[in-house]
């Protein structure tokens, strides 16, 4: 078991909603069922476009009287401009929290026991004027903490015991569990949710009932039209750019996303994956070559 430890994300930030109708504000939003959320229970969830299309990855918490929505700390700015859109006449109260309180990500070691806390995604508990929680898409990814900056050493390396790690030993973790990273990996405007994992990585929930972008995200789970899937893969190679093509031979097979090293994501056409394997045909992007691999938690095959 790796030695436990804390990466520091200094690209997430956080927004907090106050006031007596955030709740239901927020859950007429967004993809997941708020009604799942409490004190002890983290959620994740995205905020889509009117047509379904990936706009805003949340993590979100309840500390106190307060909604806490950590995202990307570079579009921190654009979910409140989003969110106050929506607001109109609801009481809700939206500010930029970014600077109250900082993210980390705690990895390896038996961080439930080492924590305080049941073994099971997603389960939180406040912390010193913030929260930290098991990482509610996996529990292999570890856990997060949303503390204040005066007291993150305090709390994670003095009262946790946590040593802190370089950011690579996270992504190296994400990128090899084929977890993505916000608008990193999921195209603004152009991403759907099922290719991207949210079902299998409890981000969406069918059964709530409405939220912004829920009709285009019904049908493709309904009707089965997800054609391409986010996951990871074994880079041979130079590690291509984001953006940079996936092709089997001639053929269009995909687009690479995030990476370090030799792993990385890349969103790739399920049927060219299925072709590659049985002709034995590589897919390539660049100079190198592209392995894809099914995660254990997804709900597709290459066989």
């Amino acid at each position: 078991m790796d030695e436990a430890g804390y990466v520091p994300l200094e690209a997430r930030g956080v927004v907090a909603l106050g006031g007596p109708e955030a709740r239901p504000f927020l859950q007429g939003l967004i993809s997941n069922d708020l009604d799942r959320m409490s004190p002890g229970q983290a959620l994740y969830a995205a905020l889509l476009t009117p047509q379904g299309k990936f706009l805003f990855e949340l993590l979100i918490f309840q500390v106190g009287d307060r909604i806490l929505l950590e995202t990307e700390r570079e579009r921190v700015a654009a979910l409140v401009q989003r969110l106050t859109l929506y607001r109109l006449r609801s009481k809700v109260e939206i500010a930029d929290v970014s600077g109250d309180l900082r993210v980390a990500a705690l990895l390896g070691g038996d961080l439930p026991a080492r924590l305080g806390l049941d073994p099971r995604p997603g389960a939180c508990r406040a912390l010193d004027g913030g929260v930290v929680a098991l990482d509610p898409r996996l529990i292999e990814l570890g856990a997060r903490a949303l503390l204040p900056p005066d007291r993150i050493t305090a709390v994670l390396e003095e009262e946790f015991g946590l040593r802190r790690r370089p950011v690579e030993a996270y992504e190296r973790r994400r990128l090899t569990l084929g977890v993505p990273d916000g608008s990193r990996d999921m195209v603004l405007e152009r991403a759907t949710l099922l290719e991207s994992g949210f079902e299998e990585l409890h981000g969406v929930d069918f059964k709530k009932g409405c939220f912004v972008g829920q009709e285009l995200t019904a049908r493709m789970k309904y009707r089965g039209l997800v054609r391409k899937r986010l996951m990871p893969v074994r880079i041979h190679g130079p590690a291509p750019e984001p953006g940079t093509a996936i092709r089997r031979g001639e053929r269009d097979a995909g687009e690479m996303r995030s990476s370090v090293g030799d792993v990385g994501l890349a969103l790739v056409r399920l049927e060219q994956a299925l072709e590659a394997r049985r002709s034995g045909t590589p897919l390539a992007a660049g100079e190198a070559r592209i392995e894809p691999e099914v995660p254990p938690w997804a709900n597709f095959s290459l066989d």
